[in-house]
C-alpha cells in the first residue's frame, strides 16, 4: 500500500536561504579499476601478538573516557529516553557519514548492533541503491542490481550534485535494469531524482508486482513510500523504458526502535558533503528527522597537501553550520581520525598531519557546540596503530582495522556514549520525580 509520494519544494525554498552555495565540478565518469587489497599485516609471533593485545587493552582501559561538549548530545538522549519510557515509541534515527572506515560497515555495524540491543530495532533506515562501488556494504540490508547502472557522486562529487542523502546515486537509461534490497521493515521508501523526461519503474515486493510509478516531473528530490507487512522482504525496482532514471536509495523503517545508518564513501574527505546539492540534502535530512548526525572524517585529509590547518577548520565549521541549519533538532557528534602510519624512505612512522586535523575539528566543534570524540587518543594515542596491527586488529596498511578491530572501537565508543546517556537519564528521572529540586534560583 502506497502511503505517500511526491517532492518537497516549498520547504526546500525556505531552507535555501540558510545554506551556503558551493560550485560543482564537471561530469563524473564511472571508475572501473579494481580496488587494490591492503598489504598483508606483518607476521608476528604468538608472544608478540599476546603482548600487543594486552597493550591495546591497556590503552582502552587507561585512555580518557570523555566526549568533549557532551551537552550537545542532550537532544538525542531525550529521544532515547522517551523511546524507552513513553507508550508512543517514536523511532530514533542516527545517520553516520564518513569515509572507508564507515563504508565497510564493520564499525557502524558494531554500533548498530549495540544501539539496537539497548533501545530496540528500528530497521535498517537509509541505504544506497544497488551496489554503487567496491567496498560498499550494509550487514543489515543486503542489496544489488544489474550491470548497466552508472555510479555518480562518490568521493569527487563532480557533476550536478544531485546525489541524495548519501552522496552517491546510480542511473541508467536502459529498460529492464533492476535493483533489489533484502530488508525487514514496516515501511519502505524509495528515494530518486524527479527529472523532466524521467523513466518509469515497476515496484515488486517478494517478486509480486505492486505498482508502476514515474520519475518524470520538475527537477526535485522525489520519493514514494509504502506500508508493508512486518517481516523480511525482497524489494525490487525495474526500469520500464529507455528513459533516464536516477536512484538514491532505500529507507526501510520499523514503527519503533533505533536505526543506525552508515553513509560512507571510500576515500572521501569531509568537504565532499559541501559539493552535494544542499537543497536536496536538506530535504532528505528533514524527512529522516535524525536524532543524531555522526561525522567520521579526517583520515584522508591528514595526507592531503591542499589543506592548511586554517582552511580545514573553516571548511569543517561551514559543514557543521550547514548540517545544523538543515537539521536543527539533531545532535551532532564528530569522531576524530584514527591513528595512521605512512612509509617514508622505506620506514613506517606515524602520519604527522593527523595532529592538525584533530586540532581543527576540535576547534570547529567547540565553536559550533558539537560533541567530539578523539578517536586517536581513545585508541591509545599517536603511534598506537602499530600495536593494533600486531594485535591482529589493524590491517597491513596501518590505516584500516580488521573486523575485530572495528568492533572493538564500536564497543568503546558505545560505552562512552552510554556513560553520558546514563548520567543524563539519572538527572532526567530525578527531575521527573521532584520537579522543584532543579532549576531553583540562587
Amino acid at each position: 500500500m502506497r502511503l505517500w509520494s511526491g517532492t518537497v519544494t516549498g520547504l526546500v525554498a525556505a531552507v535555501t536561504l540558510l545554506l551556503l552555495v558551493t560550485p560543482f565540478e564537471g561530469a563524473t565518469k564511472k571508475k572501473t579499476t579494481k580496488r587494490r587489497p591492503p598489504p598483508p599485516a606483518p607476521k608476528v609471533s604468538t608472544v608478540l601478538r599476546a603482548a600487543s593485545l594486552r597493550k591495546v587493552g591497556d590503552y582502552l582501559e587507561e585512555s580518557p573516557r570523555t566526549i568533549a561538549q557532551p551537552g550537545a548530545l542532550v537532544p538525542v538522549f531525550e529521544q532515547l529516553f522517551r523511546l524507552g519510557s513513553e507508550p508512543a515509541k517514536t523511532p530514533v534515527h542516527i545517520l553516520h557519514f564518513g569515509d572507508s572506515h564507515t563504508a565497510a560497515d564493520d564499525w557502524t555495524g558494531g554500533l548498530r548492533d549495540l544501539f539496537k540491543e539497548a533501545f530496540g530495532d528500528g530497521g535498517s533506515g537509509f541505504s544506497l541503491a544497488g551496489h554503487p562501488f567496491l567496498g560498499y556494504r550494509r550487514f543489515d540490508a543486503r542489496g544489488g542490481g544489474t550491470s548497466a547502472w552508472q555510479s555518480q557522486g562518490l568521493r569527487s562529487a563532480s557533476g550536478d550534485g544531485f546525489y541524495g542523502l548519501g552522496g552517491v546515486a546510480i542511473s541508467t537509461d536502459r529498460a529492464g535494469q533492476s535493483v533489489y534490497i533484502d530488508a525487514e521493515c514496516d515501511f519502505l521508501e524509495v528515494e530518486y531524482l524527479q527529472q523532466p523526461g524521467g523513466g518509469d519503474l515497476a515496484f515488486y515486493d517478494n517478486e509480486e508486482r505492486q505498482e508502476d510509478f514515474s520519475t518524470a516531473g520538475e527537477l526535485a528530490p522525489g520519493f514514494v513510500r509504502y506500508q508493508v507487512s512486518p517481516g523480511l522482504h525482497r524489494f525490487t525496482l525495474q526500469t520500464l523504458s529507455s528513459r533516464p532514471v536516477r536512484l538514491f536509495g532505500w529507507v526501510a523503517d520499523k514503527t519503533a526502535g533505533v536505526t543506525y545508518e552508515a553513509l560512507g564513501i571510500n576515500g572521501a574527505e569531509a568537504s565532499v558533503m559541501l559539493h552535494w546539492d544542499q537543497n536536496m540534502l536538506a530535504t532528505y535530512l528533514q524527512r529522516r528527522n535524525p536524532g543524531m548526525i555522526v561525522l567520521a572524517y579526517g583520515t584522508n585529509e591528514a595526507s592531503d597537501p591542499n589543506w592548511s590547518p586554517e582552511s580545514y577548520q573553516a571548511m569543517f565549521s561551514a559543514l557543521l553550520q550547514r548540517l545544523r541549519n538543515a537539521a536543527p533538532a539533531a545532535s551532532i557528534l564528530v569522531l576524530g581520525p584514527t591513528d595512521r602510519w605512512y612509509r617514508y624512505k622505506g620506514v613506517l612512522r606515524p602520519l604527522p598531519g593527523i595532529d592538525d586535523i584533530i586540532a581543527a575539528q576540535q576547534y570547529a566543534c567547540r565553536e559550533n557546540k558539537c560533541a567530539y570524540w578523539n578517536t586517536r587518543e581513545r585508541m591509545g594515542g599517536k603511534g598506537s596503530m602499530r600495536d593494533w596491527v600486531s594485535a591482529g586488529m589493524g590491517q597491513g596498511d596501518y590505516v584500516h582495522f580488521t573486523s575485530a578491530g572495528y568492533r572493538r572501537l564500536a564497543a568503546v565508543l558505545f560505552a562512552d556514549i552510554l556513560q553520558q546517556y546514563q548520567a543524563y537519564r539519572k538527572t532526567r528521572l530525578e527531575i521527573a520525580a521532584d520537579p522543584t529540586s532543579h532549576g531553583q534560583a540562587n
